[in-house]
């Protein structure tokens, strides 16, 4: 018998992380990506860490040891790096002067579910 494991988020994790994120946007005067399929891969992600980690581990690098990293608490979102120098690896929380920025800092529940379930 082979495990079934979901690659999808909780519903309640989803919106917790897409109300963290929206309101952490707001708060940094940051914007997501003008593709709102990469907002919606990263949110999904970040919701999926805290579902499989207990903390939003930033969902676009690799990791030998996703425990241990969440521990360091480095890359957990919002990074170290974003909190220093508004830099997101991830490009969800994007300086207007980003080339990639869009003009939105909300994204609804429903768009981040369609966008993710394309894959």
């Amino acid at each position: 018998m082979t495990e079934n494991k979901t690659t999808q988020a909780s519903d309640k994790s989803l919106e917790i992380l897409r109300n963290f994120a929206q309101g952490y946007a707001k708060r940094t005067g940051t914007y997501f990506c003008a593709d709102p399929g990469v907002t919606a891969v990263v949110v999904e992600g970040l919701a999926k860490h805290r579902d499989d980690l207990g903390a939003p581990l930033c969902p676009c690098r690799h990791y030998e040891d996703k425990e241990a990293e969440v521990k360091s608490t480095f890359w957990n979102c919002p990074c170290v790096p974003m909190q220093e120098r508004h830099e997101c690896h991830c490009m969800l929380f994007l300086t207007e002067d980003n080339p990639f920025a869009g003009k939105s800092q909300e994204i609804s529940f429903d768009q981040i579910r369609e966008e993710t379930s394309k894959f």
